[in-house]
């Protein structure tokens, strides 16, 4: 769908973003959630009042690879391959704030996966001449800056790295993101992101402070952020050159985030898991059992009702047994002894679960 405004054409695209101009390739990766997130390191100097950062990562300084505790370069590699990834978003904190673990992680990647993986990363500092070519040299095509300042973006494509951008749009800050913008505009072939502003745990009492409001019962996005995302992209297509994507906060979740799980799903589903439309993992689950209790009750199972093996898993993690949702739910008829249930999970290396439903007595006898 275009818009009908005057200037240049806004296109809100199929994952209900706007758009001016071409969508850098950064996020056109992300939005097919075929990019790993490579968490560089929590440490930010900056502390901005909006950071959505959580209290486990914020301010410290740990590696994630998506929801992976990463140590080294084996667990990033292997978090990429489990997801297929084309590219990497490196993040944080501030990945500058660790710049040679950036740079070391950059080139492990371009080297691994080769020179069409695509890299791009997010800072909040300015970078001088030598960092921007030693960036280049690693492997890195594309820089977002969280800074209200072009210099940066203009020295970052002086030396071949694709550049931007990338803001909050803050109810109230109009005068101040046309004033970047328009220094923006000044560099040929620069972008700018604008991200609707979202309450999280750890900016909630800021916010509160600023009396901002949220979108509505099913959104914990800001209100007002996307009006003025919406104003400033349309003054953009009047006024500027630039390439502008605005990306509302739905779209991480309900977009980009579902892609990237089911990317990782279609790898990491076992026989007996089902995958969902949104990327998680269902299947039925026996608790209660002990730990040594396990391996015999699986054996029982398989050997009395004719199961293929491959359908009943052990989990010694989560001290359970594992199996199709269908077969649990016959089973649990035929077992009144053991406990089942339904448990829909993300197929992170956290596997969080989003749903456990137990399979009562009532249901066992329809």
């Amino acid at each position: 769908m275009k818009s009908t405004d005057r200037g240049r054409p806004i296109i809100k695209t199929s994952a209900g973003s706007l758009l001016l101009g071409k969508m850098p390739k950064g996020c056109q990766l992300c939005v097919r959630g075929a990019k790993l997130v490579l968490f560089i390191t929590g440490v930010c100097k900056k502390g901005c009042f909006y950071c959505p950062i959580s209290e486990k990562r914020r301010g410290v300084d740990v590696v994630y690879a998506n929801e992976r505790p990463a140590g080294g370069s084996r667990e990033v590699a292997e978090e990429a391959k489990l997801m297929d990834a084309l590219g990497t978003g490196v993040t944080g904190g501030d990945p500058l704030m660790r710049f040679e673990r950036t740079v070391k992680y950059i080139r492990f990647l371009k080297k691994k996966f080769g020179r069409k993986h695509h890299i791009h990363m997010y800072c909040c500092t300015p970078l001088s001449m030598e960092k921007l070519r030693e960036l280049k040299r690693a492997g890195l095509d594309e820089i977002r800056f969280h800074i209200w300042s072009a210099e940066s973006v203009r020295l970052a494509m002086e030396v071949g790295i694709r550049a931007g951008l990338e803001l909050p749009a803050i109810p109230g800050g109009e005068k101040r993101l046309v004033s970047v913008l328009k220094e923006l505009n000044n560099v040929p072939g620069a972008f700018a992101n604008l991200n609707e502003l979202e309450f999280s745990e750890t900016n909630l009492n800021e916010f509160k402070k600023r009396e901002f409001r949220i979108k509505s019962e099913t959104s914990m996005a800001v209100k007002g952020s996307e009006e003025l995302a919406t104003k400033i992209i349309r003054w953009a297509a009047l006024n500027t050159s630039l390439d502008v994507h605005y990306c509302p906060s739905a779209l991480k979740d309900s977009v980009q985030l579902r892609n990237r799980l089911k990317r990782r799903a279609v790898n990491v589903a076992k026989p007996y898991e089902q995958i969902t439309e949104d990327g998680l993992l269902f299947k039925g689950v026996i608790v209660g059992l002990r730990r040594e209790e396990l391996a015999p009750t699986r054996r029982r199972l398989i050997l009395r009702y004719g199961i293929s093996s491959e359908l009943v898993g052990l989990d010694k993690e989560k001290t359970r047994l594992e199996l199709p949702w269908r077969l649990a739910e016959k089973l649990a008829k035929a077992e009144p002894a053991l406990k089942f249930a339904l448990v829909e999970e993300y197929p992170t290396c956290d596997r969080l679960e989003t749903t456990v439903i137990p399979l009562s007595a009532k249901s066992r006898q329809r």
